[in-house]
Parts: structure tokens; C-alpha cells; sequence
């Protein structure tokens, strides 16, 4: 089971709020004492006083989960590790009380890491042909999604509102969003050839061409996207706005994923695909056939049912996303689940992810614990995309979801595992983890002293001793 990180939520949110520890424990009925016992994890929260601590800090319940802190811990962790900032190891005590008591500060020191790296990067000469230097918005824009929880609920208006209006059952979906375009908007869809090119739209023609390599529930896709495009677009300028991306490129995927969203929102109508969700227990396939949609499409919608309010009744079991190349690049990340994504390097070779490649069109199952204990039911499956042209090599992505171990019975793919035995531990990158007997180790850790022997070669590539904390 993941370790407690309530008691640093609590410290965190008291403090945005501005009360005091005793001003706290006066509204709960509890002793300031027992209060501070509790923000250090020393004490257990009973369920009263957690319904409490929810309503006297305005939260839901899932906002004190911890996900929040335990990103920003392993965010720290991946940064004060870097050997260009010349530190010592500083103890995990330090990097927990930073995240805990210093939110603002520890994203701040997260932010401008980022920004120096993109700076070291444009300095050592990454330049397009034009010397036009390259500056990549992704990360700006993955953060984006992640401090929204992945869930947007003015987009989730505007899919409702189209889908009432449509009165379309998902396996005439396809149908009513084309008529929708014809006789709404006036655009005509056509499938055909589309050389170099899976959706092109003409706003002079009024014509939205689709690939006929596309497979059905892409090319359901594309039409709902086409739709949002012309009928969501105020909205999505809304939820950007406040952003205030901080260049065109970042506004412009910002949009793009919000697009995307809310194309999926229609498809998969929130609450409809929660219960569906629930019956099948989170079984992608079923959910994909049910809908009339891809495994990816299922997946990553699976991963946006975080609604806030009623008690958690409208709120589904915290997914993280993530999709992968066979270079091991990270193209789509969301982590609700509170896994925490090695932001600057590989991940662990030995995760699921990695394996999935070797059996395409499968799906593979994997309980994967962190060095802090941490547990995760993950799940993986790659799949190919449509080519263009012949000789193309395929487009391969893996896509890997998971959630916490504590909620795996509501998932179908924990059947069969004994849970107990099954964890395979696993660490955010070769570089971060400590765990001297890897065997699939690519990297020594940073943080510890290499141990060399001519005399004796260990099954693991690296052998270490564990620096240990400074006083």
C-alpha cells in the first residue's frame, strides 16, 4: 500500500486557507497537539474526522489523497539528484517538508528547473536549419492538463448539450455527428484518398475529407472533433485564457487537447461512461466496443472522470495515462492516480510498458511497486496506427494506464493476480533508483558511490553503496 501523505495535504491546504494549527483543531474538536501529530504522519485519521477535515477545508475527499505532494516530492527528488546542481545528497526528510510546508515554492523551484533545462538545451546548439532556436511548449502544456486534474467541466457541458440534441445511440454516433455537420454547419464529409494527410478541412469548401485509411472509430473521431471545432470553440477559449500560455505553440496544443476532450466528452458521454465503467470494472475493450470507439480513445477518457462533488458518487477510480513510443518517448502523460512520471529521462525498463511492444494487440497486466513502498495495478497494450503509403513503417505507441493497488478490485484486469505476491518493483528511471539488485539497470543512481571490484562480478550491471544522509 502507498504510505500516508495525508497528513502533508492537511499542513498544505490549512495553510493556503490561513488558519492556524490551533484555529484548525478548534473547528474539528480536536486538540492542536493531536492536530500537528497528524500533519507529520504520526497519528492516524479516523473516517469522521476525514469527512470533517474535508468540509472545514472545502475539499472533497480526494483532494486529500496526497497525489498532489507525492508529485511534487518525486519532481523534487528528480531535480535536487541532477549532478550539474553539484549538491549532496539531500535527505528525504528535507525534500518531504519542502513539498509539505512550501508548495508554492518547491512548483517554483520545478518551474524554473524546467526553464533552465529548455535554456541548456537552446544554448548547446538545438536549432532548426533557419537557426530558428527550438523551444518545446509540450511540457508547459502536459502541466496544464495535469493541474486541472484532466477534467474540464464546461467542455463536459458543451458535449452534453450537442449529445441531448443528437438523441444518437453510440453505434449511430457516426451518423447523427455527420448530419449534424451537413445540416448545421454545412459541411459535407468525404472518405477517400488523402495522400500525406488522415483529416483535412477546407473552411472555403465547407468539406471535411477523411483518410479512408482510417478506421471506423478514428473516422468518428475526426467528425466529433470537427464539430467541437465549429461549435465548442468559445469554451475552449475560456478554460485557455486564464492559462495565459506562455507562447503561440503552447496555446495552440493547449487547444488541440481541449478539442480533443471535448470530442471524446461527446463520444463518451460523462455519466453514461462512468456506469458503463463500473459494470464492465474498467475492462478498455469492452468499454471501446460498447461505444464504438478505439482502445486508446476508451483508455485516455477513462482517465478524465474526475468530477468534483456529490460526495464522489460522479467521480471514477483515479487513472494515470500514458502513451510511449518504441524510443521510449512520452507523447501523452496524465496522472491522476498520482503516479509519479520521471519528467526528464527514461522510464524503468523493467515496467510493463516496455514489454507491451513485444506483443502488440495484447493486453498486459502488471502490479508495479515504487522504492517508497507506493503499489499500482498498471496495465499496457501497444498499437499500431494507419500508414500513409506503402513501405511505411507503422506508427507503434504503447498505451499504459493504472491506478492505485487499494482500488484494483474494481478493475477487471486484477483477476486472477494474487495481489499480495505479485508486485514487481519498479523505479521512476535508472538514474533516480536506489534498488542494488536490478538486474535490467541501464544507469548507477546518481545520488550513490559506485562500488568497483575487479575481483567479483555481480549479476547486476552496477554495483553501489548507499551514500549515506548528511547530519
Amino acid at each position: 500500500m502507498a504510505r500516508p501523505l495525508i497528513g502533508r495535504t492537511v499542513r498544505r491546504l490549512r495553510m493556503e486557507r490561513g488558519l492556524t494549527q490551533q484555529a484548525l483543531a478548534a473547528r474539528l474538536g480536536i486538540s492542536a497537539s493531536y492536530l500537528n501529530l497528524i500533519e507529520h504522519d504520526q497519528r492516524s485519521v479516523t473516517a469522521s474526522l476525514l469527512i470533517k477535515l474535508g468540509e472545514h477545508l472545502s475539499v472533497d475527499l480526494a483532494a486529500l489523497s496526497g497525489n498532489r505532494e507525492r508529485q511534487t516530492e518525486a519532481g523534487l527528488r528528480e531535480v535536487l539528484a541532477d549532478p550539474l546542481l553539484g549538491l549532496d545528497e539531500v535527505p528525504e526528510q528535507e525534500v518531504a517538508a519542502l513539498a509539505a510546508s512550501a508548495p508554492n515554492a518547491a512548483r517554483a523551484m520545478l518551474a524554473l528547473y524546467r526553464a533552465w533545462r529548455v535554456a541548456k538545451e537552446d544554448a548547446s546548439g538545438i536549432a532548426l536549419p533557419t537557426g530558428r532556436r527550438i523551444l518545446l511548449p509540450t511540457e508547459e502544456a502536459r502541466d496544464f492538463f495535469h493541474e486541472h486534474a484532466n477534467h474540464f467541466p464546461a467542455l463536459e457541458a458543451v458535449a452534453e448539450r450537442i449529445g441531448a440534441e443528437l438523441r444518437a445511440a453510440p453505434s449511430e454516433m457516426n451518423h447523427a455527428i455527420a448530419e449534424r455537420l451537413r445540416h448545421t454547419h454545412g459541411v459535407t464529409v468525404a472518405v477517400g484518398t488523402l495522400p500525406g494527410s488522415l483529416r483535412r478541412y477546407d473552411p472555403q469548401l465547407r468539406r471535411l475529407d477523411l483518410s479512408e485509411s482510417l478506421p471506423r472509430e478514428s473516422r468518428g473521431f475526426q467528425m466529433a472533433f470537427q464539430l467541437m471545432l465549429l461549435e465548442a470553440r468559445d469554451a475552449v477559449e475560456a478554460v485557455v485564457a486564464p492559462a495565459e500560455p506562455s507562447t503561440p505553440e503552447a496555446a495552440a496544443i493547449i487547444r488541440l487537447g481541449l478539442l480533443n476532450y471535448a470530442a471524446a466528452a461527446l463520444l463518451m458521454p460523462y455519466m453514461p461512461f462512468l456506469h458503463a465503467a463500473r459494470d464492465l470494472r474498467h475492462e478498455v475493450e469492452a468499454l471501446a466496443a460498447r461505444f464504438g470507439v478505439s482502445f486508446e480513445q476508451a483508455a485516455h477518457r477513462l482517465s478524465t472522470l474526475q468530477r468534483p462533488g456529490d460526495n464522489g458518487s460522479a467521480r471514477g477510480v483515479p487513472f494515470f495515462f500514458l502513451r510511449v513510443d518504441p524510443a521510449g518517448n512520452v507523447d501523452k502523460r496524465f496522472s491522476a492516480a498520482g503516479f509519479p512520471f520521471a519528467r526528464f529521462g527514461g522510464s524503468c525498463p523493467k515496467w510493463i510498458v516496455h514489454r507491451a511492444f513485444a506483443h502488440p494487440g495484447e493486453t498486459q497486466v502488471q502490479v508495479a511497486q515504487l522504492p517508497d513502498g507506493a503499489t499500482f495495478l498498471t496495465f499496457a497494450r501497444a498499437i499500431a496506427a494507419p500508414t500513409t503509403r506503402w513501405g511505411e513503417p507503422a506508427p507503434m505507441h504503447v498505451v499504459a494506464m493504472g491506478c492505485d493497488i487499494a482500488r484494483a478490485e474494481e478493475v477487471a484486469y486484477a483477476d486472477g493476480l494474487e495481489l499480495s505476491r505479485a508486485a514487481v518493483g519498479i523505479g521512476l528511471s535508472c538514474r533516480l533508483c536506489d534498488r542494488p539488485d536490478c538486474r535490467s539497470r541501464a544507469f548507477p543512481p546518481l545520488e550513490h558511490r559506485l562500488k568497483l571490484d575487479p575481483n567479483e562480478d555481480s549479476a547486476a550491471p552496477w554495483r553501489f553503496e548507499k551514500s549515506k544522509p548528511r547530519a
